[in-house]
């Protein structure tokens, strides 16, 4: 990124105007930058000019090399500026345009992974991709100018030949977005399931945790289909490879054990060197994973975690009122991890002896250090990328650990900060939200819910429009965008089926049922199932239906979920038919791709299953339904819902009444329940099964 002061003082082009980190990041480049719309599209056809499509976001380490060598270059900025008409995007703010590109580069080159760079028809038909290029030739990569003189080249004497061959890949990407549509018989049972359990724990590392190879990625949805399929059927070995992999990825460097919460991904096996990006999406997906496995081995060590995620994310990356910020930057003044890794010296100079020495002993520090930034031509020198190594420490040495790292925290805080993404995303805070939720009741924790109802409160206050039931996907500094897409509507119909389950407000499950039908208007696809991903289809070239789970779930995947527990909490038929058919619309990939799928697998258990219905029946809400509502959540069961009797519940439920003037649960399998429970312990003993 180019220095604030300075690009204070620059012409700005008319990225200037929008609300994008990562768009304002360029605002200052001589690039004539367009943002994504019709009016980069518009001169495109006015001037017969090929497009340039350059996709990034804010914390992306190699996007900022790319701005400070490339776009920054005024040479290349002039051939640019004459010769195309330049579009930057945030993938954040439209994973549904980076989708369809990267899936063109992936398919031309083998390859993706951002900035992801591509040139387009004047129609948006992409002909050419790549990533990060330099300026010049460098790294084993052609330089920036000598690509584009080649395109531009290229596009004056054989345009019909790159029109042709665009033309050509967009139709066989339109085809194999349909081939998604199944063949043959629906066969949906639980053989699938086995199968794809057996496929997942295939990729297991059992030395150090994990699933597949460097560069490692927690993935959380990997872990937690294992994790619901290994408790329910008894598979004790899945359940201790998720426990393995929850295990060494808190030891490791991609945990910041100072500060909370986890970096993006590590680039060894080991979890040890971290890619130091944070992202909200992971750490609320990671404290889903970290409370179940609380829940399914009753170690103190997994709740804080929770804790410590939880932690950081309201300390660091939280507005004011409540909304969630996207992410933080890996580099700070320049350098990547400077901001999260120690010297020995460093260390020594801050701790007392005996600190010193029980801090390099446990984090395995050492002079020479153990990480060197290796794209940078000057790196820092000795650093420590901090792990646990020798965790046996005496009660006395443990309260010495504490008070050093809390010394540890306040000198980091003197630091100058990563760059924070303070965009505030509907979908990666309905993970969040659902994260929350979950935490406040499984963790008895009142200042989470607190937390959860401020964020759904920000979230309906700022991107809901009630009256035209649209919910935008973006907010940042007062203002919304006007995406809309899939994860959005999912990810936070999630979130609020959560936040109903932890609460039993009514007034949370009638916003469900609202976001839900909101939900099948604008993205589900009647005639054959599943959802499409955008519904600003008139700017996009492919209609995609997105499944694959990658480091987030797929909208998909947590629709079909969603709407299979709000079936169950209504009963109301048009959810589960919905649901139904995305399951079977999906059906080859459930059976023949499961590394693809693990968050729709874990609704296809669901949807296989006849969930376990808690009633919980009061007339008042009070402390005692709040230990019958802890009881109930600190009990793993993801086959489950929990409703109360008031507000738009089905109506078995709404029959219940509270006996003995107590709050009273009520364990049910369709209409057929237990008798009455009025105490939280045998609650909880009942349903652990002791």
């Amino acid at each position: 990124m180019t220095d604030t002061s300075a690009e204070e003082a620059r012409p700005k082009n008319r990225l200037a105007r929008e609300k994008s980190p990562y768009l304002l990041q360029h605002q200052a480049n001589p690039v004539d930058w367009f943002s994504w719309g019709e009016e980069a599209f518009e001169k495109a056809r006015r001037e017969d000019k090929p497009i340039f499509l350059s996709i990034g976001y804010s914390t992306c380490h190699w996007c900022h090399v790319m701005e400070r060598e490339t776009f920054e270059n005024e040479e290349v900025a002039r051939f640019l500026n004459e010769h195309f008409v330049s579009i930057k995007v945030d993938r954040e703010e439209r994973p549904d345009v980076d989708k369809i590109y990267m899936t063109f580069a992936q398919a031309t080159t083998g390859q993706g992974g951002w900035p992801l760079n591509l040139f387009l028809a004047p129609d948006l038909k992409p002909f050419f991709a790549g990533t990060y290029f330099p300026p010049d030739n460098r790294y084993g990569r052609p330089g920036f100018l000598q690509v584009l003189e080649k395109v531009y080249e290229t596009w004056k004497t054989r345009r019909d030949h790159l029109t042709s061959y665009a033309a050509d890949v967009h139709e066989k990407l339109r085809q194999h977005m349909e081939e998604q549509a199944p063949k043959g018989e629906p066969v949906l049972n639980h053989a699938v399931l086995e199968n794809a359990a057996t496929q997942l724990k295939g990729e297991y590392d059992p030395q150090h945790g994990g699933f597949g190879s460097a560069p490692k990625f927690p993935r959380p949805v990997h872990p937690g289909f294992l994790l619901q399929y290994g408790s329910r059927y008894n598979v004790q070995e899945l359940v201790d490879m998720v426990l393995h992999t929850c295990d060494t990825m808190a030891a490791g460097g991609i945990h910041d054990h100072i500060g909370g919460g986890f970096h993006r991904y590590s680039v060894d096996e080991k979890w040890l060197i971290p890619h130091f990006e944070k992202m909200l999406y992971d750490n609320a997906q990671l404290l889903t994973l970290y409370l179940d496995a609380y829940r399914v081995s009753g170690r103190s060590r997994y709740s804080a975690i929770a804790h410590d995620i939880i932690g950081y994310v309201l300390r660091d990356m939280t507005h004011p009122e409540g909304g969630f910020y996207s992410a933080e930057d890996a580099d700070s003044e320049g350098k990547e991890g400077k901001f999260y890794c120690w010297t020995r010296e460093e260390l020594a100079a801050l701790l007392s002896s005996e600190e010193f020495e029980i801090v390099t002993r446990y984090f395995g520090v050492t002079e020479q250090g153990n990480f060197v930034d290796h794209s940078d031509p000057n790196p820092l020198p000795n650093q420590n990328v901090l792990s646990i190594v020798d965790p046996n420490l005496s009660e006395s040495e443990q309260k010495q650990l504490a008070t050093a790292k809390q010394k540890m925290f306040e000198a980091r805080e003197k630091r100058v900060r990563p760059h924070r993404d303070d965009k505030i995303l509907v979908s990666w805070n309905g993970l969040m939200l659902s994260g929350l939720a979950k935490a406040a009741v499984v963790l008895d924790t009142p200042t989470y819910r607190e937390a959860a109802e401020q964020n759904l409160r920000f979230l309906r206050e700022k991107l809901w429009d009630p009256d035209q039931k649209i919910l935008f996907h973006r907010w940042r500094e007062g203002e919304c965008d006007h995406a809309q897409l899939l994860n959005g509507y999912a990810f936070l119909l999630a979130g609020v089926i959560d936040l109903y389950e932890a609460t039993l407000s009514p007034d949370h499950l009638t916003f469900a049922k609202e976001l839900a039908d909101a939900l099948l208007g604008k993205f589900y696809d009647s005639d054959k199932g599943g959802f499409w991903q955008s519904a600003d289809a008139d700017e996009l070239i492919l209609g995609v239906k997105e499944d694959h789970d990658g480091a987030e779930p797929s909208g998909s995947s947590v629709a079909t979920w969603s709407l299979l527990k709000l079936y169950h909490l209504t009963y109301e038929e048009r959810y589960k038919e919905a649901a139904e058919k995305t399951l079977h619309f999906f059906r080859d990939h459930l059976r023949s791709l499961p590394q693809a799928v693990p968050s729709l697998l874990s609704a296809l258990d669901f949807w296989l299953s006849e969930p376990q219905r808690i009633v919980l029946a009061s007339d008042a809400h009070d402390g005692d339904l709040e230990s019958l509502l802890q009881a109930v959540h600190q009990v793993y069961e993801p086959v489950r819902v929990v409703l109360g009797t008031a507000g738009p519940v089905e109506e078995f439920a709404q029959s219940l009444e509270p006996k003995e003037n107590r709050p009273t649960a009520f364990v049910c399998s369709g209409t057929a329940c237990q008798p009455p429970v009025h105490e939280p312990d045998q609650l909880r003993n009942y349903l652990a099964g002791t």
